[in-house]
């Protein structure tokens, strides 16, 4: 039987009713009941344990093609739940629903001021890095892939990027060495072949931005500023001016900490060759 860890309460307490996998899990429990099973004999009829169906019809947990082409077999759907399952398929589900916009957000930028406390930036994670990061979620890998291309379009222009990060970004294995030595080189060369991206490493040691990762985008042509904010339970977008000059009187005081970027590069390529081979 497959087994999967049942979501905690705190989880439970978190679900959007409206993302679509919860509207997926809603249609599974009106298939299921209408065939007057209990969770615990569907879970019987296609070999997958109760606590996933549980977890999928109260939104927890996405369903995956293998578990909706068993429930369609057993309950005679006529072949809706997979097809249901075509919402992967678009951008935004590949993300949280409270990240959803962002993506959006990061095509009509001019400018994206990033500080990353824990790991690289997502826009310049290497495949093999986004993926240990990302528990090998393909479809939040290919999301993650997708959203970079917003680096490399011609038109219009692609945004600036002013990557700064905490130095303990550089000596957190995510992955194997032969990944972080991969991925602190590609930031290096990112940075040196791009004159769009620059890249400062905020050296060890107690400053403004220990609070938490930020990213901050400039939209242009007089549309002002937004930003996406990491904390402890989720990612949180805001358009609040007294949010913005306070992440903007931070961003400027990490700035003026940070290593310049020459110094920055040469501590990355430094740490991949001394740490991570």
């Amino acid at each position: 039987m497959k087994v999967v860890e049942t979501p905690s309460p705190r989880e439970t307490t978190m679900t959007d009713p409206y993302s679509p996998k919860a509207i997926w899990g809603r249609e599974l429990r009106h298939y299921r009941e209408a065939a007057s099973l209990t969770q615990s004999q569907l879970a019987g009829l296609i070999n997958f344990a109760p606590s996933l169906i549980s977890g999928i019809e109260n939104g927890h947990v996405p369903a995956v093609p293998e578990f909706a082409e068993a429930c369609d077999q057993v309950l005679n759907t006529g072949g809706a739940l997979t097809r249901g399952l075509d919402y992967r398929k678009s951008k935004t589900a590949r993300y949280p629903s409270w990240f959803g916009e962002w993506p959006i957000i990061e095509t009509k930028t001019t400018v994206l001021r990033s500080f990353q406390l824990a790991v690289i930036d997502g826009l310049v994670q290497t495949v093999a890095y986004a993926t240990n990061l990302l528990g090998y979620d393909k479809d939040a890998v290919d999301g993650r892939v997708e959203r970079q291309q917003v680096l490399a379009r011609d038109e219009p222009p692609p945004p600036k990027l002013r990557f700064v990060m905490d130095q303990g970004v550089l000596h957190r294995p995510v992955g194997d060495a032969k990944v972080m030595y991969e991925q602190l080189i590609h930031v290096a060369e990112a940075a040196e072949t791009s004159p769009r991206i620059s890249v400062q490493v905020l050296p060890f040691g107690v400053h403004t931005g220990l609070q938490g990762s930020f990213v901050i985008a400039s939209l242009g042509a007089g549309n002002g500023e937004v930003a996406y904010v990491e904390t402890a339970l989720r990612g949180e977008i805001t358009r609040s001016p007294e949010d913005l000059e306070d992440l903007t009187d931070t961003w400027e005081s990490i700035r003026t900490d940070a290593l310049p970027e020459r110094d920055s590069l040469e501590l990355i390529r430094r740490t991949a060759e001394e740490r991570w081979t």
